[in-house]
């Protein structure tokens, strides 16, 4: 009886925490397809699609998220090449103060892009970079690379050396092995590195609010806060029709490389011993 008992309000727990996280985005389907939705979203037969019209335009949501997928697909491609190349030497040679490096690293991660905002608008500003999209990604990818050399390190470890050894035999360098054997095999990590970053970059809103000069450079992320004008109206119809719009392009990459995620490493039967 008691079993049973923790059974029903485990899954009782479970079906609340489900219908908290539901409950936001029946809000946005239901407000995205009213006419007149307010912040009270309620079932109706009155469907509409004006507000997607109203939100499918250049300047609103095409311009922006073709900045959004520039921004975070050039950050996520950098950090992956710049944190595959870090993490080789970290996985593979007994360094001196390998261990050191890598507590930094993770202490690195706990601090926030945010707090360090201020001294680098300030280098912007010095350097001639305000406004510069590329040197932003070059931030991004910057701010990105601590997790992400600690993740590929991690995923690195489980392809065995012996693999490697057997293409150094063959003549390979560390550079061949790298990207034809180690790459390949480490394609899973891999993904849930590039996916990783993407989605943190898809989501960043101060970062470029803060160091790009003009609308037409910011990302999809920093349009959202237009629907809200300075008399604290919303236009509540139009802001769920922009989010459905703006979350689309994360879960379809998501979806594709889905197969990457959920698959595991197996390196059963390429290392005879």
């Amino acid at each position: 009886m008691t079993r049973l008992a923790a059974r029903a309000a485990a899954l009782l727990s479970l079906a609340l925490i489900t219908l908290a996280f539901l409950g936001p985005f029946l809000w946005v389907l239901l407000a995205s397809v009213q006419p007149e939705a307010s912040l009270a979203a309620k079932p109706t037969l009155s469907f509409s699609l004006d507000n997607f019209k109203a939100v499918l335009t250049w300047d609103t949501i095409i311009l922006p998220l073709i900045n959004s997928i520039v921004i975070s697909g050039s950050t996520a491609v950098l950090t992956v090449l710049v944190a595959g190349l870090a993490a080789y030497p970290l996985s593979r040679y007994q360094l001196r103060y390998r261990r050191h490096f890598m507590l930094s690293l993770l202490f690195t991660t706990g601090l926030p892009v945010t707090a360090i905002l201020v001294p680098v608008y300030a280098m912007f500003f010095r350097f001639n970079l305000y406004g510069s999209v590329p040197a932003m990604v070059l931030f991004l990818t910057a701010s990105s690379l601590p997790f992400s050399i600690w993740m590929m390190k991690n995923f690195m470890d489980g392809v065995p050396v012996n693999l490697e050894e057997a293409a150094w035999v063959d003549g390979a360098g560390w550079l061949r092995s790298l990207t034809a054997v180690v790459g390949p095999l480490m394609a899973p990590g891999i993904a849930v590195v590039a996916i990783f970053v993407f989605v943190g970059q898809w989501g960043n809103f101060f970062a470029p609010f803060v160091l790009l000069d003009t609308p037409e450079k910011q990302p999809a992320a920093v349009t959202v806060y237009t629907f809200f004008s300075q008399y604290g109206q919303v236009a509540y119809g139009q802001l769920a029709a922009f989010s459905i719009l703006y979350t689309a392009p994360a879960v379809v990459l998501y979806v594709a490389v889905n197969k990457y995620l959920a698959s595991s490493f197996s390196f059963a039967g390429s290392v005879k011993g």
